[in-house]
């Protein structure tokens, strides 16, 4: 049990998470072990995406003046947040995956954006490319335009001494 003074450092903490959070996305894990729960907890620390159990009254708390309060009617039963100040769809693709095999995982409701999202919508959100993949993507499109642009430019001389060998070469025949 949290004293007063912990209870209040907690709210603070959180308070901040979720201020900073790109995403939250409240799940209720009710009827999951132990040992699924740690897996799950690891994948996201992974992904850099924190998950946090914590009483409703002290998450009430702690979402106000946060896009999170915009959950506040889905804070009943056991709850957890994920937050992630990063990559808004890394949290949603890892829980939609987690939820497939555990169907006791169920997903309450996001915050993104000052927009609240119902099950549906995260899961549209989660079949998104992620934040490295759109990343490689445009790293790919920057190499691929000076290399388009090089190969262009290095058709006009090979196409003048194309032009050049083959009048050299009616020459020669004639």
């Amino acid at each position: 049990m949290l004293n007063i003074s912990q209870k209040k450092e907690l709210v603070a903490r959180l308070a901040r998470q979720l201020a900073d959070a790109q995403i939250s996305i409240l799940v209720d894990y009710k009827g999951l072990d132990v040992q699924k729960i740690t897996d799950l907890r690891y994948k996201l620390r992974q992904a850099g995406v924190q998950m946090e159990v914590v009483k409703n009254t002290l998450l009430e708390r702690a979402s106000q003046d946060t896009d999170a309060a915009l959950m506040k009617e889905f804070y009943k039963g056991p709850s957890a947040i994920v937050t992630s100040s990063d990559d808004p769809v890394a949290p949603a693709k890892i829980l939609m995956d987690f939820a497939k095999d555990n169907e006791k995982l169920a997903i309450k409701a996001a915050a993104f954006g000052g927009k609240l999202l119902g099950e549906e919508q995260i899961r549209e959100l989660a079949k998104m490319p992620s934040r490295e993949e759109l990343l490689g993507k445009l790293v790919y499109t920057l190499n691929a335009v000076p290399t388009s642009f090089v190969n262009v430019l290095a058709g006009v001389p090979r196409g003048f001494v194309n032009v050049l060998n083959g009048i050299k070469d009616q020459k020669e025949a004639a």
